[in-house]
């Protein structure tokens, strides 16, 4: 079989893994550019969002949603990816890269956290979604609700959509610290993407410290964070150019 179909080989396999509150749904224009080149691309829904919504529940970890992306890529019998974080899914592809060195050839973060050995989501979140993390708590519940489309920016043609997409997010996610030995540092082709009609401090440091270092690469879009919907086709070339 040939390399597009089999998994093996030098072709790359794009794994794309979405941020909080979404699902493999924002991915789809990406996707099917990316497929129109003759690529793999592939979307894991992470357990408890979207299509997976209905295995909401306390149980929910980071590792949770690691697992979800390490078994895609077992399963599919994925090798020589390039696997990409959008926003909070910086979380579990960091996770993900300790179970799965010699797999994962380049990284690319998409206007993500890029998170240290032992943090927690909690611990680095903004004030408004660590507040909202500790309300659930406090409520005894095992999710947060999203936020409004217009809050990340997303283009006006898709908000509506975008609001009737999103689903809860699991808390527990954002309370395991995360274990990290050195994978990430290990690949040799890393990007951070950064979205430039995004407010987000923590954003900026990832992307300031990026640019700093020489093992990384850099790239800036000119709209708000959900950047595979609204500059769909840019994103899909870049991430060609950075695999």
């Amino acid at each position: 079989m040939d390399n597009l179909r089999d998994g093996q080989g030098s072709e790359h396999a794009f794994v794309l893994v979405h941020g909080a509150w979404h699902g493999a749904w924002c991915w789809r224009r990406v996707q099917a550019r990316l497929r129109a080149q003759g690529r793999r691309a592939f979307a894991p829904t992470l357990t408890g969002l979207a299509d997976r919504s209905h295995l909401m529940s306390a149980a929910i970890t980071l590792d949770t949603h690691a697992l979800d992306i390490v078994n895609l890529i077992r399963w599919e019998g994925l090798t020589n990816v390039c696997l990409v974080g959008h926003s909070y899914g910086g979380w579990p592809i960091s996770a993900a890269l300790e179970r799965l060195e010699g797999v994962v050839t380049s990284l690319v973060y998409l206007d993500a956290f890029v998170p240290e050995n032992g943090q927690r989501g909690m611990d680095v979140n903004t004030p408004r979604s660590r507040a909202d993390v500790e309300a659930a708590l406090a409520a005894g519940a095992v999710s947060r609700p999203a936020p409004p489309a217009a809050s990340f920016g997303v283009n006006a043609a898709d908000r509506a959509w975008v609001d009737a997409q999103m689903t809860p997010q699991p808390v527990g996610v954002a309370l395991t610290p995360i274990v990290l030995t050195g994978a990430r540092d290990r690949i040799a082709k890393k990007t951070y993407m950064r979205a430039a009609r995004y407010e987000n401090a923590r954003f900026d440091d990832f992307h300031t410290q990026a640019q700093r270092d020489p093992t990384w690469r850099t790239r800036v879009f000119d709209c708000g964070h959900d950047v595979m919907l609204d500059m769909p086709d840019a994103l899909a070339d870049a991430l060609v150019e950075a695999a």
